[in-house]
């Protein structure tokens, strides 16, 4: 049986974060971590067949964060703005677009006159239900599944309105050479405080009283401590008991568990493709050579709507995204069916032919988070019952039992990694007392 003042089950920002704080108080610290590697929903895959370091999961910094530039400027890693046009591709033209959202001013409005949450599909009845307003419920709806990864009958329209009321949207940056620096520079100083770090050590088995707790993994290795932070995916938290990675508690906790199922959480597959050539900054085919070598991002009703190049690094590397209850559906496909359902996308929205844009790819990669067995979906969204249920979840139970993770960072920043490394800060603060 191995001895710690604290185990923090999970590797991901939250849990290095909170380990990190709390090594660096002196406090004996114990990592346990499902996968071989640490960052979790973080993982940058620095390829030589990619044009550039490529994100397989989170990506963007969504503004000034002070979590997250601040622990950028603490570890010397830069970050640059990122840069480009919107285009929109509809009924075979392509358009510049100023917005992610159309109508921003009047939805705004319209937010502001609810007295009380309602989901964002009830929003849009009661307000846009007019034929006129057709391409303004589709853009509104693409956008809260496509950014939010939400399904937008669970979605919460307070949410929506405070995350649009922010005025934040388009202060966008990307950490230089990817976000695995910044998990590396917090792994290193967690193993320089004396923290350990035990990774491909699935919990399956948390035995709990007041003051104690002893944690059984898949390789029935025991680690024993005198309190215990959990810090994984959602996904996990809403797994159904028969689940193989899902955690086990002894005594149960019916009514953190009850509350953890009332919070939404997203799918999301997002896949990415380098071309040998960037096609796209060519005068296009069929589309009065309208030229897209400026294009940041790209919206279209295809099968997969959503991508986006790497601008301002110049960089043949195209991502494809897809979100919400449509990435849902397709879960359950391996990953060459994914990927010829982007090529497809892709061939529908250039039309260029299938076969061409597979002899210039020279690399892809699928990373289907909703199929992950560590994870199980992509990020938190508001529901209308998730502030109540975040102060259900994030009371410590006996002083011993802690949670933490981006899903329960009680504001606008749930989904993110500096919602992920502010609930680290919390829970520590929870912890020490």
């Amino acid at each position: 049986m191995q001895e710690a003042d604290i185990i923090v089950v999970g590797a991901g920002a939250c849990g290095l974060m909170a380990a990190r704080m709390l090594s660096k108080a002196g406090k004996r610290v114990a990592i346990l971590e499902a996968r071989d590697r640490t960052g979790g929903r973080i993982h940058t895959v620095d390829n030589h067949t990619f044009s550039t370091p490529t994100e397989s999961g989170a990506e963007f910094i969504h503004g000034e964060l002070p979590v997250t530039i601040g622990l950028l400027k603490e570890a010397g890693i830069k970050y640059h703005a990122i840069e480009g046009e919107l285009w929109r591709h509809d009924a075979g033209s392509f358009m510049q677009e100023e917005n992610f959202v159309e109508g921003r001013e009047l939805l705004i409005l319209r937010l502001q006159e609810l007295k009380e949450d309602t989901t964002v599909a009830a929003f849009l009845d009661q307000f846009f239900s007019d034929e006129k307003f057709a391409s303004l419920r589709n853009s509104v709806k693409g956008y809260v599944e496509g950014y939010d990864a939400a399904d937008t009958t669970k979605a919460s329209a307070f949410a929506f309105r405070d995350e649009w009321s922010a005025d934040e949207i388009s202060e966008q940056f990307r950490p230089n050479g990817g976000y695995h620096h910044l998990v590396q520079f917090m792994e290193n100083d967690c193993r320089q405080s004396g923290c350990a770090i035990h990774l491909s050590s699935v919990v399956k088995e948390i035995r709990w009283q007041p003051g104690q707790v002893v944690v059984f993994t898949d390789k029935h290795t025991g680690y024993s401590a005198k309190k215990i932070i959990i810090s994984v995916p959602l996904g996990i938290m809403q797994a159904t008991p028969l689940f193989e990675n899902a955690l086990c508690f002894h005594p149960a906790i019916p009514e953190k568990i009850k509350a953890f199922q009332l919070l939404g959480f997203g799918a999301v597959i997002k896949i990415l493709l380098n071309f040998r050539e960037a096609f796209w900054k060519d005068g296009l085919r069929g589309h009065d050579g309208k030229n897209l070598k400026s294009m940041g991002w790209l919206f279209s009703a295809a099968e997969i709507p959503t991508w986006w190049t790497q601008l301002p690094d110049k960089s043949s590397l195209l991502t494809g995204w897809l979100a919400g209850p449509r990435a849902l559906k397709m879960k359950d496909l391996n990953d060459e069916q994914i990927l010829d359902k982007t090529l497809r996308s892709l061939s529908e929205i250039f039309e260029m032919s299938v076969e061409e844009l597979s002899n210039n790819l020279s690399d892809w990669r699928v990373n289907n988070w909703t199929a992950d067995p560590f994870t199980l979906g992509a990020y938190a969204y508001s529901t209308l019952e998730t502030h109540e249920a975040i102060k259900i979840v994030t009371e410590p139970v006996g002083d011993t039992l802690f949670f933490a993770g981006e899903a329960l960072h009680d504001g606008a920043r749930m989904g993110t990694v500096e919602g992920a490394l502010a609930s680290g800060q919390l829970v520590v603060k929870q912890v020490l007392g």
